[in-house]
């Protein structure tokens, strides 16, 4: 027997993860609706991304046909997007009457601001969010550490966003962005909670997808240099990268938790195509007795 192969209650705890883990789509893909009961079944969380050729109008629309689909529609919320107030005011008001949305993916967004909003704290400060009936805010984590802004600066920013949204009487949440090495996952995890952040973490990892793809996306969202150190003396990070899926990202996570890092939750980037993330999540939440 394979002395590093996982345990019985390991497989278990792996296939409900991968079961219940949430998914990402755009809000131009041709799945996001009525479509995506081809490939998952209903109940199923799905987070409506905001790339720079979309406007709030688009994620609105596949968030009304997710919800009318059975899913759970979650829109990315891009405040550098947002051209002013009354504009991020139409966006949750329409999610929420419109789509039934009540949970939010707030980010900052890469672009220069369009308006008068330059980071997320901005536009929860305004009580916009609350006063529109959004019950859950998700917020964007970086185990890794974010390529433009330094370590200290980034966790005070997060400091900052879970204790406003918690005084407004929002639930909170994390998602992280995807990585590639369990540890500095783990070892994020546990740091939050020495910060006393113990909100849900929901880990993101990226759906399977060709080398190419994953390095491709991997670099945009500025974890280059993270893969460039691994790949020089981590064989973890081959294994990861020849297979072009999260199995053993998933195995080494679940091998590693302790009572400070306990995973809440999946988020898969659907870089490989949304159908592919789909058979692979089929594939694998499976729960082995």
């Amino acid at each position: 027997m394979d002395a590093h192969a996982p345990s019985t209650a390991q497989r278990r705890r792996i296939a409900e993860l991968i079961g219940a883990c949430s998914i990402e789509i755009s809000p131009r893909d041709e799945l996001a609706g009525e479509a995506l009961h081809k490939l998952l079944d209903s109940g199923r969380t799905v987070f409506v991304n905001h790339p720079p050729s979309v406007t709030h109008h688009d994620i609105v629309a596949a968030c009304v046909r997710l919800q009318r689909a059975g899913f759970v529609p979650v829109p990315h919320v891009a405040v550098r997007r947002l051209a002013s107030f009354a504009q991020a005011c139409d966006f949750l008001h329409r999610a929420t009457v419109e789509a039934g949305v009540d949970r939010i993916l707030l980010i900052a967004g890469d672009d220069s601001p369009a308006g008068p909003f330059h980071a997320s704290l901005d536009l929860l400060a305004t009580g916009v969010v609350e006063r529109q009936n959004i019950g859950h805010v998700a917020l964007a984590g970086y185990p890794e550490g974010h390529p433009a802004i330094d370590a200290r600066v980034l966790d005070a920013a997060l400091q900052a966003k879970v204790a406003l949204a918690t005084q407004r009487g929002l639930d909170v949440s994390l998602v992280t962005q995807f990585g590639f090495e369990a540890g500095a996952i783990l070892r994020w995890i546990a740091s939050l909670r020495a910060q006393a952040i113990m909100c849900p973490v929901h880990v993101g990892i990226a759906g399977p997808a060709s080398v190419a793809t994953l390095a491709k996306f991997a670099v945009r969202c500025g974890i280059g240099a993270s893969l460039r150190k691994l790949a020089r003396g981590h064989t973890a990070f081959a294994r990861i990268m020849v297979e072009a899926g999260p199995d053993s990202l998933i195995g080494e996570l679940v091998a590693g938790e302790q009572p400070s890092t306990l995973i809440d939750g999946l988020h898969v980037f659907t870089f490989g195509g949304v159908r592919r993330s789909a058979d692979w999540i089929n594939a694998a939440g499976v729960v082995t007795r």
